[in-house]
């Protein structure tokens, strides 16, 4: 597998360009008696108004998270008036619908690379046969996959599916990648209900039950909640798994509550099929998720967000599979907001506040990778020119630095709060300490990625899923999310 270390030159050169560059400018600037304090100040709104948001993502995740399916009698005037109080302000719970027929014939397609997959694909086909709740209409399981040669694990497979009948297996000869598989099990999928899983992905025991919940309404995709099996690997999968309990659990289901929208993950996806056959993925995306969540969402079909439906994945174990990964997500973002961020404000099926909203996913998350590094020339720009960095006395960026290190701390504990699995506070502990070194790496990816982009480097590495020793059960999210069965995420409605 290819190291990270390629990547270096590209790292040293971009950060030469977005750093170096401006720090000599903002010298010579200062040189001839300027002070810089509005860039600086702009600077410090940039981070502000990050921080705002992600305070009332947090805020809104952790009051919501008690809704509950039937109003319940409130006989307290204390509690009344705080009851009153929430609703007053648009964060008094929600109801989310429950089902009046049967759940139809479902079909789970598990897309696989093989020769990467062969040892762990086995235990999640097990899991899904033996864990999962089966319709009165029948469940139907397929793995469509790709391999450049035999493998002895085909037989297996061959074995397991002659015990299963449910099970079909599909190799798809010809394929390169993730989308090519899933379109070519979609010409032979049956069930009206779909849901897309990775190789590594563990589904809960109910959840075709808890989507159709939405699918039988007016929506059309049902975007669950992923969380990290083997977390307790490294310091690398602890941090891992905070952070999609933070993005899962938090961002992704406040902002789709806001707005009554939200992205397909990749995973753990539950679609109408009559839509996903019509969408379809195109092989020639680096994140063919995202960008079937844009042309789902551009032809006037719903995403919803429920983060009590819950499925289990493994994370990267190490930083060179870290690394590729994450600057494939950001390049696919990059891809992904360029190609459709125009179409989506002059389209009908959004609202002005959907719009608002991708694009601050679009384009703002890119762009915020760009300004946030722009603190750095600044601050070695005042030290060059004075020799040391002398301490400021305007309160505007004492509230703006104060704000932003308080929303990162606040959103972890929030994430704990809430949280699906009940973690060590260790691993919250560590994650609020390393928060902004991991985000300035992450950052590092996005401008990395954002060079491979406009380089046109478009090539794909694998990550590698070896057969880690992570049997974690597939938690319930139940206890932990709400004290009732009703649980879990609402419509804006």
């Amino acid at each position: 597998m290819k190291k990270w270390s390629v990547d270096l030159h590209k790292l040293i050169y971009t950060h030469i360009l977005l750093i170096g560059i401006p720090t000599i400018f903002y010298y010579c600037l200062r040189l001839d008696g300027l002070v810089l304090v509005d860039v600086h100040m702009a600077i410090a709104t940039f981070f502000f108004l990050s921080s705002i948001i992600i305070i009332i993502e947090a805020s809104n995740a952790l009051i919501r998270r008690f809704a509950i399916e039937q109003p319940q009698p409130i006989v307290n005037r204390i509690d009344r008036l705080f009851q009153r109080t929430k609703s007053a302000l648009g964060v008094g719970g929600y109801q989310r619908p429950s089902a009046t027929s049967p759940l139809p014939r479902c079909s789970f397609l598990v897309a696989a690379y093989l020769p990467n997959e062969q040892d762990i694909i086995l235990g999640t086909l097990q899991h899904i046969l033996h864990t999962v709740q089966r319709p009165a209409a029948g469940l139907e399981l397929i793995l469509t996959y790709n391999t450049p040669t035999d493998l002895v694990i085909e037989d297996e497979l061959r074995s397991l599916a002659q015990l299963h009948p449910e099970l079909r297996l599909l190799r798809v000869e010809g394929s390169h990648s993730k989308a090519e598989n899933l379109n070519a099990a979609l010409n032979l999928v049956t069930g009206e209900i779909v849901c897309i899983l990775d190789a590594d992905h563990h589904p809960s025991a109910d959840c075709f039950f808890r989507a159709w919940r939405w699918l039988e309404h007016d929506y059309d995709v049902v975007q669950g909640r992923n969380v990290i099996r083997n977390h307790s690997h490294n310091l690398l999968t602890q941090n891992i798994a905070v952070e999609f309990e933070s993005v899962y659990g938090v961002s992704h289901a406040a902002k789709s509550l806001l707005t009554d929208s939200a992205l397909f993950g990749g995973s753990n996806g539950y679609w109408r099929t009559s839509v996903l056959q019509q969408i379809r993925f195109n092989p020639a995306r680096l994140t063919e998720d995202i960008d079937a969540t844009m042309r789902t969402l551009l032809s006037g079909y719903r995403i919803v967000h429920d983060r009590s439906i819950v499925t289990t994945e493994l994370a990267p174990i190490d930083f060179n599979s870290f690394w590729f990964q994450r600057k494939r997500w950001a390049q696919g973002w990059l891809e992904v907001s360029f190609r459709y961020q125009r179409r989506v404000w002059k389209s009908s099926k959004f609202t002005i506040w959907q719009k608002l909203y991708w694009t601050y996913l679009l384009y703002y998350c890119v762009i915020y990778s760009l300004c946030a590094l722009q603190i750095l020339p600044l601050i070695l720009s005042l030290l060059l020119y004075q020799g040391f960095l002398p301490p400021s006395d305007n309160p505007y960026l004492w509230f703006c630095t104060l704000t932003t290190f308080f929303s990162g701390v606040y959103q972890t504990l929030v994430t704990m709060r809430i949280a699906a699995i009940r973690y060590p506070v260790l691993y919250f502990a560590q994650h609020a300490v390393f928060i902004f070194a991991y985000t300035i790496l992450k950052n590092a990816l996005v401008v990395v990625g954002l060079y491979d982009h406009l380089q046109g480097n478009n090539h794909w590495v694998v990550t590698p899923r070896g057969n880690q020793a992570a049997t974690m059960a597939v938690p319930e999210p139940t206890p932990v999310l709400t004290p009732s069965p009703a649980a879990g995420f609402g419509s804006t409605k």
